[in-house]
């Protein structure tokens, strides 16, 4: 599995919350496994959007859809309980 790099405005909102660290390991852990435990992957409602995403920490998660079944785009990265 592989992750397309991020868009400059997607690093920029992880940087500004000092959470790039944390999506690198989360990221390298995706790559490896998507089901992870630490990842909480999961698909969102409505589910005939085919969006899923995997928690960064506690608070952010990453949004993502497959391009193909190996490799996924980050479409947004957001406080999950916002």
């Amino acid at each position: 599995m592989q992750i397309l790099p991020l868009r400059t405005d997607q690093e920029r909102f992880l940087k500004k919350r000092t959470l790039l660290r944390k999506y690198e390991k989360q990221k390298g852990l995706f790559e490896e496994n998507i089901f992870h435990p630490s990842l909480n992957f999961e698909l969102l409602e409505p589910k005939h959007l085919q969006v899923y995403s995997f928690r960064i920490d506690r608070k952010y998660r990453a949004l993502f859809i497959f391009i193909t079944p190996e490799l996924v785009e980050i479409i947004d990265v957001n406080n999950h309980y916002r």
